[in-house]
């Protein structure tokens, strides 16, 4: 292992890492609960406003991926498909089988320039999520409970409240309504069978009325829908802790009208010309503004504590520490799919059936 190879796998790196992100993302987010009082007065500068504060949070999350661990994501498409990504409103339909298959989407919004306004259809838990969570309260991203009698309203009305977004937006949808799992996938084909629908190999049995609902509210809004599948080279297992360890991973997204998945398992690689968008290099920038900004004070405050030689003080900062990274481990945690929802496990599927 390389020098540079061995820091990133330091304990005190990610520490910095997560200390810039969350001061950082606290301190945009209390920006953001001021911009409330823009929405009766001007709903579109609010709007933008927040696209861009929104990034400077979520450009933190793509630049671990890019810059940090240099994964290689590389895109499928026709070329002439190519010219319009990001010039258009878009829902892009994503398989859901890895923990940073989200990380990988929002590299590619970067890449087109929508991260900043990007948006998801999230289970409604993620919107207590600090930063991220809240952040997207303020994007207006549209949450569900999982239970189509009580969200159906709800989720109509915030897609409706879209058609005058003064933004190009990608909205992304897990059509698999889950992660994908052995077991899941396994009662998924069961459910499958029982309703005669055809068997799938590679995904769980798309749950539709989310996506009908979406394309109905949006019609006139979304000019292309993005059938998209995501893998990753020589059966990588990537994680969010993994890219935090600065480990290099190599993505494939494929955009097509089609279904290849059984070729890319076959061959290792899409029928269409790969494309390597180039990295644009306003997130790391992003993230050495906030490293400046916000490391000096805490190395000085370090400092005084240590001169202090206060036994009290240096075991608070400790406690504060330990804290920290139970914090950044609980949100990492919510990412990896040993422990992901329920949905679609064996006592949701009987409620459908």
């Amino acid at each position: 292992m390389d020098i540079v190879g061995f820091l990133k796998s330091q304990f005190i790196c990610h520490l910095l890492i997560c200390y810039i992100f969350i001061v950082s993302g606290l301190i945009i987010n209390f920006i953001q609960l001021f911009t409330l009082i823009l929405w009766p007065i001007n709903k579109q500068l609010f709007r933008r406003i927040n696209c861009r504060l929104a990034y400077c949070i979520s450009s933190q999350m793509v630049m671990l991926l890019e810059w940090w661990s240099g994964t290689d994501c590389t895109l499928y498409t026709d070329p002439e498909s190519y010219n319009k990504y990001g010039k258009e409103n878009a829902i892009v339909i994503l398989n859901h089988n890895f923990e940073i298959d989200f990380l990988c989407g929002w590299n590619f919004c970067e890449r087109f320039g929508v991260l900043g306004s990007s948006k998801v259809l999230a289970k409604k838990e993620l919107s207590y999520m600090p930063i991220i969570g809240w952040m997207w309260y303020f994007l207006e991203i549209v949450f569900c409970k999982r239970k189509w009698e009580e969200d159906r309203k709800t989720v109509m009305q915030k897609l409706l409240n879209l058609r005058d977004y003064p933004e190009n937006f990608w909205f992304l949808i897990h059509c698999e309504g889950t992660r994908f799992t052995e077991q899941k996938h396994q009662i998924s084909m069961q459910v499958a069978e029982a309703k005669g629908l055809p068997k799938l190999k590679y995904h769980l049995l798309p749950r539709t009325k989310g996506f009908a609902v979406t394309v109905q509210c949006l019609r006139n809004v979304v000019s292309a829908v993005y059938d998209s599948t995501l893998n990753f080279r020589n059966n990588e297992n990537p994680t969010l802790l993994g890219v935090l360890n600065g480990k290099k991973y190599h993505a494939d997204l494929y955009v097509r009208q089609d279904a290849f998945q059984e070729e890319y398992y076959r061959t290792g690689t899409y029928p269409a010309v790969p494309i390597v968008p180039p990295r644009r290099p306003w997130t790391l920038l992003n993230w050495l503004f906030w490293a400046l900004l916000l490391l000096y004070p805490l190395f000085k405050l370090l400092i005084n504590m240590i001169n202090s030689g206060s036994s009290l003080t240096l075991a608070s900062f400790a406690f504060v520490i330990v804290m920290a990274s139970v914090g950044v481990r609980w949100m990492i945690a919510v990412t990896e799919i040993n422990k992901g929802s329920t949905y679609g496990n064996n006592d949701n599927k009987q409620k459908q059936k």
